[in-house]
């Protein structure tokens, strides 16, 4: 197998992206890019995948079309796709709405790796979030893995209310906190122009704050 170039709305700083797990999230999130391809695909582990040479000095998001942390995917998946990412010399990104499962496998990330957790807000939205757990307990758990270099992702960014967010982004100590719209004419609640700057002056403060591409439609 090869690894995948990273294009499209994906990170910019990321140079590849690969995936062993496959199919349906569980977290079922209203506005997922990934659920018109595997809306009725059942999760699988593509042990083709662990023949995939990740070669040196890439920067690979790991597990980008299906959350490989949540609850219902299976330990030994996880364990195997760490091990294999562990023989190759590279930074990982590795990302979840499930971030209390990052503490399980603390022991096992590869040297290089960066942890995330998407915060679409710091207010709860159950008919979007679906089965995710509420940000504040991604957020807390997030905080506990201060032993890693951590990032939060913004996206698609929900309207919030902008000291609690900033104090609950704050707690993680992220060292870059990615922001991002969605792309997919979902007609979520969105913050306005002007809250936006303004969260992004705050972070600014503490942290670097990446803009998505994305994210000019609400900042035009």
């Amino acid at each position: 197998m090869a690894l995948r170039v990273q294009k499209g709305n994906m990170y910019g700083f990321v140079s590849h992206t690969w995936n062993t797990i496959k199919g349906k999230c569980e977290h079922d999130c209203s506005y997922c890019y990934m659920k018109k391809w595997n809306r009725l695909r059942e999760r699988r582990f593509d042990m083709q995948e662990l023949k995939t040479d990740l070669g040196s000095g890439n920067f690979i998001f790991v597990g980008s079309s299906c959350d490989m942390f949540s609850d219902k995917v299976s330990p030994e998946w996880i364990k195997l796709t760490l091990e294999h990412c562990s023989k190759f010399a590279n930074k990982y990104l590795f990302q979840t709405k499930n971030p209390a499962n990052f503490l399980k496998y603390a022991e096992l990330f590869p040297n290089g790796t960066i942890l995330c957790t998407t915060l679409e807000s710091n207010r709860l939205y159950p008919e979007i979030m679906a089965n995710s757990p509420p940000p504040v307990i991604r957020a807390e758990s997030m905080a506990l893995l201060n032993k890693f270099e951590r990032h939060v992702t913004i996206e698609p960014i929900l309207d919030f209310d902008k000291q609690e967010f900033v104090e609950m982004i704050k707690q993680i100590s992220p060292i870059q906190v990615n922001i991002g719209a969605d792309s997919g004419g979902h007609h979520l609640p969105e913050p306005s122009k002007q809250n936006v700057l303004a969260l992004i002056e705050e972070l600014k403060t503490f942290t670097t704050v990446f803009e998505k591409k994305n994210l000019r439609r609400i900042l035009k």
